[in-house]
């Protein structure tokens, strides 16, 4: 090899590294899903991010009580070595605030149809801050638990027009079959650890969600002072459903910073 041709090879080699070096690594995105539902609810947004180069996991949330389920997504941070976008929706929205408290790889925080609750602020009590919400009268009879708590769900034939009205109708049905129940203990639990007051935050909402009135999120994202806020037009509860790719969108701005 003559010298020259090696030297040429040697300087491309060595700006490739370089390259390759300054090459940002994209955040690993942790979607928490909220109560009446499964991981599977972001099934849309994940094919979205995957196309896209991101890393994804679609964490359970336990749905027992704020301060177990954030601890048992807080394990989950821990194994990730990249940085993390998390991500909540619904009752999701308290997990991830109380779970990212102190995880120095958290940069960003999407609240996707999501309770944002400061310190003492429980979600029925957001719930409840504005009027539009509708989803205590569809609730089914309290299933009691040892211990003194109640598994909460949906009414199945109520379960489409409340939670899932943008739905196809048979799916929204599919949802309702296999809707995982959260108690009323988790739900009246008060926030301790908002960590959306210290991290930059993103929201994507419906304008039609029931479940949590749309001004009790303006409310919210305007106090967490958003970076941005997208509402979605005629969306229900399960924006991210209805909508992937927007709310993927939304995500992948987050991931970026903006």
């Amino acid at each position: 090899m003559k010298l020259t041709t090696l030297f040429t090879s040697l300087a491309l080699a060595v700006a490739v590294t370089a390259t390759a070096q300054a090459a940002p690594v994209k955040p690993t995105i942790v979607l928490v899903h909220g109560a009446f539902a499964d991981s599977s609810s972001w099934n849309g947004v994940v094919k979205v991010l995957e196309h896209d180069g991101y890393t994804v996991v679609a964490a359970a949330n336990p749905l027992r009580s704020l301060k177990g389920d954030a601890q048992s997504v807080t394990e989950l941070l821990k194994t990730i070595p990249s940085p993390v976008v998390l991500v909540g929706h619904s009752y999701g929205g308290p997990v991830i605030s109380e779970a990212a408290y102190g995880q120095a790889n958290v940069k960003a925080l999407v609240y996707v149809a999501a309770f944002a609750p400061d310190v003492g602020e429980s979600a029925v009590a957001l719930s409840g801050k504005y009027p539009g919400g509708t989803l205590g009268p569809t609730l089914a009879a309290p299933v009691p638990l040892a211990g003194g708590a109640n598994d909460l769900y949906i009414q199945q034939d109520k379960f489409p027009s409340q939670f899932a009205a943008d739905v196809p109708k048979a799916d929204a049905k599919l949802m309702a079959a296999t809707q995982r129940p959260v108690t009323d203990v988790a739900l009246n639990e008060a926030a301790t650890e908002p960590a959306w007051k210290t991290i930059p935050n993103w929201w994507v909402y419906g304008d039609a969600d029931k479940n949590i009135p749309p001004q009790a999120m303006k409310f919210m994202a305007e106090r967490a002072h958003a970076k941005e806020t997208v509402v979605v037009k005629g969306a229900s509860h399960v924006v991210m459903i209805s909508n992937p790719k927007t709310v993927a969108q939304v995500i992948e701005k987050a991931a970026k910073g903006g």
